[in-house]
């Protein structure tokens, strides 16, 4: 009933940039926030950014200074500008949204499938 697809997502060298993107769409009452986690290959799910729909912003300290988190409620779209990128941030990052669908439901979480991105050294 919810579907979050991201984009933006490639291949780099060390030291570019890229900027993901995530739009959220289907049964929506409303978004509480949204934000970004990552997974490398045979590591744990970790925590990006995330940011509310307040605008108030939480960051990883290994990307703090060189990620900035964005959003576009209005749009239901989340947006996640990386700089200076490392080898290290190899990994495939997925778009969640805490989702209100119906009051009987109440607050849950979504996930997008993932987009790949690979920084080479």
């Amino acid at each position: 009933q919810v579907q979050l697809v991201e984009s933006g997502g490639g291949l780099v060298q060390a030291g570019g940039s890229l900027r993901l993107s995530c739009t959220a769409s289907g049964s929506i009452f409303s978004i509480n926030a949204m934000g970004w986690y990552r997974q490398a290959s045979g590591k744990q799910r970790e925590l990006v950014a995330t940011i509310t729909s307040g605008g108030y912003a939480n960051y990883a300290d290994s990307v703090k200074g060189r990620f900035a988190i964005s959003r576009d409620m209005a749009k239901n779209t989340v947006f996640l500008q990386m700089n200076s990128l490392k080898p290290e941030d190899t990994a495939v990052y997925y778009c969640n949204a805490d989702v209100v669908r119906t009051y009987s439901e109440g607050l849950r979480g979504y996930w997008g499938q993932g987009t790949q991105v690979t920084v080479s050294s």
